[in-house]
């Protein structure tokens, strides 16, 4: 099961925030797919996702979007994804 904890910050505060969650184990080829559906309920633009962003999701269960990897300019200062815990 794939559970995602994402939030958009601004000055280190929580503008918004989701848990995504699929049923399906987590599939490297899906990310794109897996940070598209948390974009569009946290109704923000989609990033572009680069290797280091997957990299650091697989490796440390987290990855960080700064305005820069967004084709739009944004209202905030990061994107933070990070694996949820089944609590």
């Amino acid at each position: 099961m794939v559970r995602i904890w994402a939030k958009v910050l601004k000055e280190e505060k929580i503008l918004k925030d989701t848990i995504y969650e699929d049923t399906s184990n987590f599939d490297s080829d899906n990310f794109f797919n897996y940070i598209a559906d948390i974009c569009q309920t946290l109704d923000i633009a989609t990033p572009v996702i680069l290797s280091k962003h997957l990299l650091h999701y697989v490796e440390f269960n987290t990855a960080i979007f700064l305005p820069q990897d967004f084709p739009e300019d944004v209202e905030f200062d990061k994107f933070i994804i990070e694996e949820a815990s089944n609590y």
